[in-house]
């Protein structure tokens, strides 16, 4: 297929449905006054299953960057901070109670500049570098074990990104043995010197990050005949084993088509892509939406809006693997760094420090209720990042911990994992927003023109968990000032319906509220309260700017 063709057809399927998820009303000025601005109404259709949601959607991302590892997941043996060899516990605990269900490691820029071999074996002979993307020194105190442990203790999956950048084949594939590896060799030996004689069984590598630019600055073919020389070893290692390997993608341009392309075009292709399971993509909301504290609503708002260029992103993307793989050799999209980004330094021990607001927490849940929509096309997403850096779910500074508004929406999402996600139709009133002017043209084009993004007031997902027998409802009033009444209907559902169920809510006083080291109960985690809710049919208030989950037993 001509690939302007295909881009520009796929870009209009995805413009055409995320028309049909802004709503009926018609569009009201921002910020929406009046009654009409209260009423909404949510169909969540039960005979249409979209999908399993993977719970590594709800994943985690660290990078050797700021006080992101340092502080907050190694704080050292000798450490004053409870600790369980050198491994923060709070912050281990703090993951636990969401059910973290993946960290990825040890980047981010980093990873192509990481060499493993430096992060192994006695810490007092480990070498000091000096980390060139986010300017500070790298003790290398947590290596590949520390790492692992810290995963175990946590209950988080590991997702290790290998060094392609500045990295090799040979390199790659040993750090895959020492992890992996089975038999008695002089790596895995290695490995059991370091205090592990069994194998780490890592399932999920990324075969480099960003390698469009940080990672290399490849072109798309280079970096598909790259990925090919790597897999060849890896696969063949792991052909045993249960690994799966994640491919560097990128929403512009047209990366993902040639590196596709590229792809089967290599000998032994046989009309297939081979040896990609998932393919990784990153966005960061950025770009004309205030300071982290301070912004105006109509910042509010934008900021929010963002998520239909990553619908669109996402959508043109689903189109592509489905035109290069098969059902049978389907691919997942990995969205392995995603979060908003303030404007703060970004290098030295406390770089891309950046407040957590409401706001903060609210764009996190429109972000769930969008890539909960797409069932098992989106295979796993990771927050950037985990600790102090970006949107992070938790702040640490020695001693001191506090968790952010935006743990708390990964907290009311939880019970979304693995379960089957319901098709939601929703009909609310939309606001509209303007991009800036100085944003570049072809994004510009890529909105439809003129840059106007409309969007439903109400966000919503809802899933199904047969086993426990029981519906999870996530609903975003976005809303600055008014509450909204939201009408929900469950047609399909057999007599006798709901049977009651229970509610959590994150909100404040204000969007710009957020949960500090001095002050970190501002926005406290949202207690569990019972509902009376029965049959199939209900109204329910969502007060402005505010999340709800209910959880609604059923049958």
């Amino acid at each position: 297929m001509n690939r302007r063709r295909f881009l520009r057809n796929s870009s209009l399927a995805a413009l055409g449905a995320l028309t049909m998820k802004a709503g009926s009303h018609p569009s009201l000025a921002v910020p929406a006054p009046g009654p009409e601005s209260t009423r909404a109404r949510l169909d969540v259709i039960w005979g249409d299953r979209v999908g399993k949601i993977n719970r590594n959607i709800y994943g985690h991302f660290t990078e050797h960057l700021g006080s992101c590892i340092y502080d907050a997941m190694w704080v050292g043996e000798g450490s004053t901070i409870p600790n369980q060899n050198g491994l923060r516990k709070d912050t281990i605990e703090a993951l636990k109670r969401i059910s973290a269900p993946m960290i990825r490691w040890p980047g981010g820029c980093f990873a192509d500049q990481y060499h493993w071999r430096e992060g192994i074996g006695p810490r007092e002979k480990r070498p000091r570098t000096w980390n060139i993307w986010w300017g500070r020194d790298e003790a290398n105190a947590f290596g590949t074990g520390e790492f692992l442990e810290y995963c175990r203790l946590s209950g988080a999956a590991p997702y290790l990104c290998v060094n392609v950048g500045s990295g090799s084949p040979q390199e790659a594939l040993e750090w895959l043995e020492y992890c992996n590896g089975k038999e008695s060799t002089t790596v895995t030996s290695l490995r059991a010197a370091n205090g592990h004689p069994e194998p780490y069984n890592v399932r999920y590598w990324s075969v480099g990050n960003e390698n469009w630019g940080c990672g290399g600055n490849y072109d798309a073919e280079s970096y598909a005949r790259e990925y090919a020389r790597y897999v060849t070893y890896l696969n063949r290692y792991a052909e045993r084993g249960t690994v799966e390997f994640v491919a560097c993608g990128d929403f512009r341009a047209d990366w993902n088509q040639k590196f596709f392309e590229t792809l089967l075009q290599r000998p032994g292709a046989r009309g297939q892509v081979r040896g990609v399971n998932h393919l990784s993509v990153h966005h960061y909301y950025r770009g004309g939406l205030g300071q982290a504290t301070e912004f105006t609503d109509e910042e509010y708002y934008r900021a929010l809006a963002g998520v239909s260029v990553l619908e669109r992103n996402i959508e043109e993307t689903i189109g592509l693997i489905q035109h290069y793989t098969t059902p049978q050799n389907r691919i997942g999209i990995a969205l392995d760094e995603w979060g908003i980004w303030h404007p703060v330094p970004s290098t030295g021990a406390q770089g891309l420090w950046q407040s957590n607001t409401l706001r903060d927490a609210l764009l996190a849940a429109v972000t769930f209720n969008s890539l909960n929509s797409y069932g098992a096309a989106v295979s796993m997403a990771n927050i950037a990042q985990t600790f102090n850096v970006l949107q992070c779910i938790a702040f640490t500074k020695g001693d001191k911990f506090a968790l952010t508004p935006t743990y708390h929406a990964f907290d009311l999402y939880q019970p979304h994992m693995d379960a089957m996600a319901l098709k939601t139709v929703v009909d609310s009133p939309t606001y509209t927003v303007k991009p800036l002017t100085q944003l570049p043209r072809e994004f510009l084009a890529f909105l439809g023109g003129s840059g106007e993004t409309t969007r439903a007031y109400l966000s919503a997902s809802a899933s199904l968990s047969e086993a426990q027998k029981q519906i999870c409802l996530t609903l975003v009033n976005q809303h600055l000032t008014e509450p909204m009444e939201v009408e929900i209907q469950i047609p399909g559902l057999d007599s006798p319906g709901v049977r009651g169920g229970t509610l959590r809510e994150l909100t404040s006083g204000n969007v710009r509220d957020e949960n500090t080291l001095e002050k970190p109960k501002v926005i406290p985690s949202p207690a569990l309260k019972q509902l009376t809710i029965q049959g199939n049919k209900f109204v329910q208030v969502v007060p402005a700017h505010t999340l709800q989950a209910l959880v609604l037993q059923v049958g």
